[in-house]
């Protein structure tokens, strides 16, 4: 049954992005990406890093979509690890992926074409733990020949996800607001 509901997941994510990019355009895919999320409280500093999430940007249009594996994030403690997953916290086992869907609403503004580093604004909505968002962020583009790099870093509060601690250990170490700082370089596809 767990299984089934993963392969429906990620079938619905292949055929959304499929036809969230069927435009005539070009096509960008991540080939490498890291996602790392940051929280400090007084108690201790939390971090943990994702290379496992993909990603496709339409240059013609601006589309954006993002699929990102919850239980690809790596902890340096295995008790923050088992945490992070449990159904206390992001549930991974019944909310396997986070996804944004979204936008670059300045696409006049950047040149895919040109080397150069490019302010870029997107909007859309962010799904984490089976809630989605509406979000809006700034990065940075920067091409540099066939390769194409984008860099961006926001907050995020957990609360609006339905990701929240009253009482424990837990409702200590973990900021009400994490840092969420995206890498990905990207390819012509």
């Amino acid at each position: 049954m767990k299984t089934t509901k993963i392969l429906l997941t990620a079938f619905i994510t292949i055929v959304f992005s499929m036809t969230a990019f069927s435009q005539a355009g070009d096509r960008l895919v991540s080939s490498k990406s890291h996602i790392k999320f940051f929280s400090t409280t007084p108690a201790e500093d939390i971090e943990a890093n994702n290379y496992s999430s993909t990603s496709t940007i339409n240059t013609s249009n601006g589309n954006v979509v993002f699929s990102v594996p919850m239980q690809g994030f790596e902890f340096p403690k295995a008790l923050m690890q088992r945490h992070f997953n449990n159904s206390d916290f992001l549930d991974t086992k019944q909310f396997p992926n986070a996804r944004f869907v979204g936008k670059i609403v300045n696409l006049d503004q950047v040149d895919f074409s040109a080397n150069g580093t490019y302010n870029a604004q997107v909007e859309g909505e962010m799904t984490i733990k089976g809630v989605t968002k509406p979000i809006r962020e700034r990065g940075t583009i920067t091409v540099r020949g066939n390769s194409i790099e984008i860099n961006s870093k926001f907050n995020l509060t957990l609360a609006d996800y339905g990701i929240e601690f009253v009482k424990g250990k837990p409702a200590s170490n973990i900021a009400k607001t994490v840092e969420v700082t995206f890498v990905g370089e990207y390819q012509k596809q």
